[in-house]
């Protein structure tokens, strides 16, 4: 098998591995079990909490020219902590032929593997949000002082020695000009072209795109608002464009707002499939007769390009329908089942050889110590000791500190913290987008629109859950039928 290795290291604060000791650990995880690594993808310094990493995307790009079957990470929050892009990239990637391995997370392929995933990419997801929390409250001070936090500075702003904002001139100039064009009528499309051609970039030096330019026609920090992690201060910084001018670039932003991508706004993008043919259904949209209101719907692909009969369904229907579903599932006693199922797989995960190797190292630097001391009593040179013992007590406070890191970020989910998290999740606000995304995410395995029924099969358990629901009655019920072993099911979900 033919494998890859994507690591990534972030440089904010907080720990991590470093690339080195995702790399060794990956290729001892490839060696064991038979894959061949033809290349190593790595990004230092990024954040995983967006896919703006340039070997990422290079791998991405390599995985859909089918050059390898695999790729290994050292563990799935490597690949990314937010959990819209997992779900994205690893179904892209599985478009290709290609499956992203955790060489630390001992994770099976059945529904009860699907399940564990989402729960450790939900506990990932968690972690990148707090992260952040505390990132801003770090930088609440210098919020609430108008200074610079860190981060790209707007086009026609430059940061003086006491981290203030002061106006570029020449650049606010660009600025000026940019939301004057808009205003005027000129599209997005039109203003990245005339900048491009003029040889203007961006502040970071690069040519212009139109989310570029969108970005700084929707940055209120051109009207003097500073804004840094939920702080506002109205005259914070310069002023470079006056709000009437803002206001009306606004409307006119808003006015040509698309339909969110299928990527953000359908819920079970990667998930529901056509009863008729078996072929993914995607978003769509189109606009009422009046052209005053957009619809959303699922549509079968094969269906768009004419070669199946399916008819579109509304977003909301099948989205409502499916969430009401997963909160039926999480029944007391199917809630019990998870969560005995996802302590054991966490408990059965075996330690990483990253940790093992660790701890191999501290018991030979503690032996040293002991050796060196030994030295000291039969009275040799003590100025070269104590500094040889110095230098070994430094390295066994960093194994001892780093063994720690390793216990902590090693899976260890009881029964009793499961069965919260999934009581948290039945509970939750069924209105609520976030708590939708999750909820899908983590229990629905897969769905199958038929004209009359849809299917919706789970990850629940040692084994799957399956639910039919009527389509031809407007309330219809159903009833969640739960196996410890897996389902079988004919061609496009339908079970005989």
């Amino acid at each position: 098998m033919n494998a890859v290795i994507y690591a990534r290291y972030s440089s904010f604060g907080q720990r991590e591995e470093s690339i080195e000791g995702q790399l060794k650990i990956c290729h001892e995880y490839a060696e064991s079990n038979g894959y061949a690594v033809l290349e190593e993808y790595i990004d230092r310094a990024k954040s995983a909490t967006n896919d703006n990493r340039a070997d990422f995307q290079r791998m991405v790009a390599d995985a859909e020219r089918g050059l390898f079957d695999t790729v290994l990470v050292y563990q799935f929050d490597r690949f990314a902590r937010n959990r819209q892009d997992s779900v994205l990239y690893k179904a892209k990637l599985k478009g290709y032929g290609v499956r992203v391995v955790s060489a630390r997370e001992s994770i099976s392929e059945d529904p009860s593997g699907a399940l564990l995933e989402g729960m450790l990419e939900a506990m990932a997801q968690f972690f990148s949000d707090d992260l952040a929390l505390k990132i801003r409250r770090g930088q609440k001070t210098n919020a609430e002082h108008c200074k610079y936090n860190g981060g790209p500075v707007p086009l026609g702003y430059r940061v003086d020695e006491e981290k203030h904002f002061q106006i570029d001139e020449s650049a606010a100039l660009v600025v000026r000009m940019i939301f004057d064009r808009y205003q005027n009528g000129a599209t997005v499309k039109d203003i990245v072209e005339e900048l491009n051609q003029s040889g203007i970039r961006t502040q970071k030096g690069k040519p212009f795109a139109p989310n570029s330019l969108q970005k700084i026609l929707r940055n209120a920090r051109y009207t003097g608002v500073y804004s840094y992690g939920g702080v506002e201060v109205p005259g914070g910084m310069p002023r470079i464009i006056d709000d009437a001018t803002f206001e009306a670039v606004q409307r006119r932003l808003e006015s040509k707002r698309r339909a969110p991508s299928s990527s953000g706004g359908f819920l079970l993008t990667t998930k529901l499939f056509c009863g008729r043919c078996g072929s993914m259904m995607v978003g769509d949209s189109g606009t009422s007769r009046t052209n005053k209101q957009t619809h959303y719907y699922y549509a079968c692909k094969k269906a768009r390009r004419g070669t199946c009969s399916k008819k579109a369904v509304r977003k909301e229907r099948i989205e409502d329908l499916v969430v009401e579903e997963c909160r039926k599932l999480l029944t007391d006693e199917s809630i019990a089942l998870i969560a005995e199922t996802v302590s054991t797989l966490c408990a059965n995960e075996p330690e990483s050889a990253f940790a093992a190797s660790l701890k191999k190292e501290l018991k030979a630097t503690e032996a040293a110590i002991d050796n060196l001391m030994r030295a000291l009593e039969l009275g040799e040179e003590a100025t070269l000791i104590l500094e040889r013992v110095r230098a070994n007590r430094e390295r066994q406070r960093e194994l001892e500190a780093s063994i720690a890191s390793e216990e902590l970020a090693h899976v260890s989910l009881s029964e009793s913290e499961v069965k919260f998290f999934l009581l948290g999740l039945r509970n939750g606000d069924a209105d609520n987008e976030k708590y939708r995304k999750t909820l899908i995410s983590i229990l629905v395995n897969k769905v199958f629109l038929y004209d009359d029924e849809v299917t919706v099969f789970f990850n629940a358990g040692d084994g799957s859950a399956e639910v039919a629901r009527d389509l031809t009655e407007e309330r219809s019920s159903s009833k969640v039928r739960m196996k410890r072993t897996t389902l079988h099911q004919t061609q496009h979900g339908r079970r005989r």
